[in-house]
């Protein structure tokens, strides 16, 4: 998070009737452009109407609800205080980060940190009136040209760093490594099972079926990929008797 002068607002906020989330078509790069003749999307997998652009941020929301309703070890999530958003990746290269879980709160849910005697507040986010306490981040079109399982593995690897008390705040393992554990091998091997439970139960093949298309048959079917471009989050120093009030 970046750290900017007091002029920064506090607050950004949307309103989807008035003023929505500002959609951005997420461009190819080189080989991305075109598919190869036999591989377009086949026909009988439901990511919408092929005339309208495909909307990433949406169909992965829809999926996230279903994913957090039917986990356990997910059920803490209000996905509707999650704000879905895409990034565009640097290079056309497949590996390198997939997507990220930005936090809007301090550890244990805090709205102030002090450093070197001065009060820091995590810029804040709202929609139609609700706080937002997290923001996921989809590197696209990287994420989207992984394989069906990995896709997977990722939306639960996410959704997993979200902290059990849902306040804003990461969750946190013991030890040195709090974010991903000790291993990140066994972290995965977690994530995979999880994904293997959530798929061998009765659920709604058509929420996942976006995620067996990469970019480029999406792109060639719908025209377009759209997603929310999501501003960084900024520290904002606050006055003393202003912090006093948000702690």
């Amino acid at each position: 998070m970046r750290t900017r002068s007091r002029t920064t607002p506090l607050i950004l906020e949307w309103q989807q009737a008035t003023y929505p989330l500002p959609r951005h078509a997420v461009a190819a790069r080189g080989r991305e452009t075109a598919l190869p003749f036999g591989f377009s999307a086949p026909p009988y997998l439901a990511t919408g109407p092929a005339d309208q652009p495909f909307d990433f941020c949406g169909h992965v929301e829809r999926l996230c609800q279903a994913i957090v309703s039917r986990c356990d070890e997910l059920r803490n999530i209000d996905v509707s205080r999650v704000l879905f958003a895409v990034n565009k990746a640097r290079n056309g290269r497949v590996h390198g980060l997939q997507a990220r879980v930005t936090p809007l709160r301090f550890r244990g849910g805090e709205l102030v940190r002090q450093h070197r005697g001065i009060d820091y507040q995590v810029q804040r986010f709202r929609v139609d009136g609700r706080e937002i306490l997290y923001i996921m981040t989809f590197c696209l079109p990287r994420f989207l040209n992984q394989g069906f399982d990995q896709k997977f593995i990722t939306l639960f690897h996410e959704l997993f760093h979200i902290g059990p008390n849902f306040d804003g705040d990461l969750r946190r393992h013991h030890g040195r490594y709090q974010v991903h554990t000790h291993s990140k091998k066994h972290y995965d091997e977690q994530m995979a099972r999880f994904a293997r439970e959530y798929l061998n139960g009765p659920i709604d093949p058509d929420l996942h079926a976006f995620l067996r298309l990469n970019f480029a048959q999406l792109r060639e079917k719908h025209g377009e990929v759209v997603g929310f471009v999501a501003p960084r989050p900024k520290l904002l120093p606050m006055l003393r008797e202003n912090a006093a009030r948000a702690r």
